[in-house]
């Protein structure tokens, strides 16, 4: 059996945290998809340089919550599912009901921490229900990353300075009534951001002007959208399909070009290769600031 549950392994750093499972790297493996729902707690994704797929730890019991794991390995590829706590109640309004009055929902003594290898390119899908999510993906090899976070407080970067190993197809971020914080985008070297704000709020970081995406796209419904623009060199064309019920506020390097088309000197003199925000916003806010 590739995976197992394993108890018993301290680290002082952070108190009573235990290994709960760990899965060794099948020969035969080439890339890795793994998915993880968290309902609760604060969850902690961090580059590992140890050879297995995957590590967790917690300082849960076993008996104290409820998980399921599938691993599957098909043509090259490991598949993995791991869903904590799937007993707590559904749904955001419930979620947010436990953390308000307490009870099972509370979720200030819960911890998760997942290790990845750098070794093996990964396509991440990342479920957080409630709590706080701090992802680290320094020098991991991610080739596909979606987030989801329903009322959880989310925070993406790149801790070490590393920048991602490999190419990324899309960078898919979705926030309900939590926070996402996304720093240091040009070192995911992806293509295409989505974004998707409910009543939440997002805040992405494009400041730096090297490896940038040359496509995002976003959706905001009655939530906030903060944008940190690149550096004046960096060719911006930002096109708003928007209401009279919303706000955009744009920065003074971004001039009208065409209806609903916003662009900074650089993308008059040369468009080539420059960054498209196509963003379309029904009661909520757009900010575009610069660095």
């Amino acid at each position: 059996m590739i995976g197992i549950l394993l108890v018993g392994m301290t680290c002082p750093a952070w108190g009573q945290v235990r290994k709960q499972l760990t899965v060794e790297t099948p020969q035969q493996c080439q890339a890795v998809e793994l998915a993880i729902k968290a309902k609760t707690g604060n969850c902690y994704l961090k580059p590992s340089p140890h050879p297995q797929l995957l590590n967790i730890y917690s300082n849960q019991d076993l008996d104290r919550y409820a998980h399921s794991f599938q691993n599957e390995l098909l043509e090259g590829v490991s598949h993995l599912r791991l869903a904590l706590e799937q007993d707590m109640p559904s749904g955001v309004g419930q979620m947010i009901s436990s953390q308000v009055f307490g009870g099972e929902g509370a979720t200030t003594d819960k911890i998760w921490k997942v290790y990845l290898t750098d070794s093996k390119p990964y396509s991440l899908q990342l479920e957080y229900g409630l709590g706080n999510a701090n992802i680290d993906l320094s020098g991991l090899a991610i080739n596909r990353l979606k987030i989801n976070t329903a009322s959880a407080d989310v925070y993406v970067g790149y801790a070490a300075g590393v920048p991602n190993k490999v190419e990324m197809d899309t960078f898919c971020v979705k926030v309900d009534v939590g926070s996402v914080n996304v720093r240091q985008i040009h070192l995911a070297r992806t293509k295409v951001v989505v974004a998707d704000v409910g009543f939440g709020n997002m805040l992405l970081d494009f400041s730096m002007p090297q490896s940038l995406p040359r496509q995002v796209n976003g959706t905001v419904g009655a939530g906030n959208l903060i944008i940190l623009l690149p550096a004046d060199e960096v060719p911006v064309r930002v096109n708003v399909s928007d209401s009279w019920l919303c706000s955009v506020n744009l920065s003074r390097s971004l001039h009208k070009v065409g209806a609903n088309t916003f662009a900074n000197r650089a993308y008059t003199r040369n468009p080539k290769g420059a960054v498209n925000f196509d963003l379309d916003v029904a009661l909520g806010k757009i900010v575009f600031k610069e660095k």
